[in-house]
């Protein structure tokens, strides 16, 4: 049996997303067993990230600084938006060393069973900059299930007015899966976005 405050601890890291309870109580358990200058330090990380992290003014992505780095980067194209759902998106679109334009973080999806509706999307921004800078393209990252589809088509009806060019990454078996195992949706998702070769 727990202790009241170890009880506490472990309820609090269950909160975590991803974390059942023996993993929480697993986490627990190794913070007691972590010198006081280690919990100090994890503590203060914590607290750090919550006073200095905040939402690029521009984009909505992360940032310490008013405007995030991938907004100051006079290197970057200006005329390509990449619209993600979530700030943890653009880390892996990064990873690739493809996309060189900007990014702009909806901060969510449309999912109106869990209260997510287009109000609470961070739209409006996309919306000023798409009528105010030079953008050629607007390309939709969004997660292929039905709530980022939905999103997509609503995106698409928002932008139309604005003579921009939409496009949605493709999707479909990923390097290494067997067609065996797909889905119906995820093959015609691939035999839609072929390429030549």
């Amino acid at each position: 049996m727990a202790t009241k405050s170890l009880e506490i601890l472990i309820d609090e890291f269950n909160r975590l997303p991803g974390i059942g309870r023996k993993s929480a109580a697993r986490l627990a358990f190794h913070v007691l067993e972590m010198s006081e200058q280690e919990v100090e330090r994890f503590a203060n990380a914590l607290k750090s990230v919550k006073e200095t992290v905040k939402r690029c003014s521009i984009c909505g992505n992360f940032s310490e600084e008013d405007i995030c780095e991938i907004c100051r980067d006079e290197f970057r194209e200006k005329d390509i938006i990449c619209v993600v759902e979530d700030s943890r998106d653009i880390i892996p679109l990064e990873k690739t060393n493809r996309y060189k334009g900007k990014y702009h973080v909806l901060n969510g999806k449309i999912d109106p069973l869990n209260g997510m509706t287009p109000d609470k999307l961070n739209l409006k921004p996309l919306l000023e900059r798409v009528a105010k800078e030079e953008i050629k393209e607007v390309i939709l990252a969004l997660n292929p299930d039905l709530e980022g589809e939905t999103t997509g088509l609503y995106l698409t009806k928002l932008l139309k007015p604005f003579d921009v060019k939409i496009t949605k990454i493709a999707s479909g078996i990923p390097m290494g899966g067997n067609i065996e195992f797909a889905d119906v949706a995820t093959i015609s998702r691939a035999l839609d976005g072929r390429q030549e070769m």
